[in-house]
């Protein structure tokens, strides 16, 4: 359902008009946000002795994907004349591939799990741990969306073309395919991740640091930290729905943590977008990304101990 959903969002939204825009992407918005929040407990109920390798599996997918989409719009809308509508419609083919693929798992029973996970588990919405998770979700995510949003403007701003610009996204988000796979293996090897988070959130301090400067090798170097983070933290994140909870609880937490997170950032690019209309200033962009990993690190400190929600 979510990917028929993103589907009908993709054609909708091209058909013209302010309205059609956002109502299709606001549906596919949604059928995304079904995909994302099953996944979790669905490895957690089905695979629990592999939650780091296909974790960093998925997220690498969607990572690569994500990097192809950013580096080949624009060529898309202009170099070959698609505009942009055809440029954003040209993506339905993937999700239909992406259904036929998934049909023959909508079998009941496909796939018989230890623990099913259907039943019990705790209210999550009381819990200080997993409104911990859930900020945290929202912290990266805020950052991934305003920096996919804002940050193509700001490097045009500081000089680059929009063809340079789109394809330096997606060279940030290829280097992120590294973390993506790297950051669940890692972290389900040890009891605590505290210190993987908090050091990642300095790494992606360092890297929004080097966005204040106008040289462009400094630049390179930022973007490339910021890309590694950005693949790394969406996957650490993941990874911790399902090592901080147990049973039905995993589900529970995964809709808690991805929708109270997308909430969070989906106020990023619109808060962005609204200072820039006020001020005109891009540096803005970089001081809220600043301040978005330094609460990164610091409850990366909370959520990656060794406790159960």
């Amino acid at each position: 359902m979510g990917l028929f959903l993103i589907a009908f969002g993709i054609i909708v939204r091209v058909q013209g008009g302010a309205f059609l825009l956002y109502f299709g992407t606001a549906v596919s918005g949604i059928g995304i946000v079904i995909c994302n929040v099953l996944l979790i407990p669905l490895i957690k109920v089905k695979l629990p002795h592999k939650i780091g390798i296909m974790t960093s599996s998925y997220t690498t997918g969607m990572s690569a994907f994500a990097a192809v989409g950013t580096g080949l719009s624009v060529p898309l809308a202009i170099g070959m004349g698609l505009g942009w509508r055809g440029s954003l419609l040209a993506w339905v083919a993937l999700v239909a591939l992406a259904i036929v693929i998934w049909l023959p798992q909508v079998k009941p029973n496909k796939v018989k799990g230890p623990d099913e996970g259907l039943t019990g588990g705790k209210n999550v919405w009381k819990s200080k741990l997993a409104w911990q998770v859930s900020i945290f979700m929202g912290i990266q995510s805020t950052m991934f969306y305003t920096l996919i949003a804002w940050l193509p403007d700001l490097l045009i701003h500081k000089g680059f073309t929009a063809g340079q610009a789109g394809l330096m996204m997606s060279l940030m988000q290829v280097v992120g395919l590294v973390g993506s796979f790297a950051a669940p293996l890692v972290a389900v090897k040890y009891t605590t991740q505290a210190k993987i988070s908090f050091g990642m959130g300095m790494i992606y301090f360092i890297g929004f640091l080097g966005l204040f400067f106008e040289y462009n090798w400094v630049i390179y170097i930022a973007l490339t930290l910021i890309g590694f983070c950005l693949g790394a933290s969406i996957s650490l994140a993941y990874t911790l729905i399902g090592l901080r909870t147990e049973g039905a609880t995993t589900a529970r937490l995964s809709g808690m943590a991805q929708s109270a997170g997308y909430y969070l950032a989906a106020l990023g690019p619109l808060l962005i977008g609204a200072l820039f209309d006020l001020f005109h200033n891009y540096n803005l962009l970089v001081i809220l990304m600043v301040i978005c990993a330094l609460s990164f690190a610091w409850l990366g400190t909370k959520v990656g101990r060794d406790i159960k929600v």
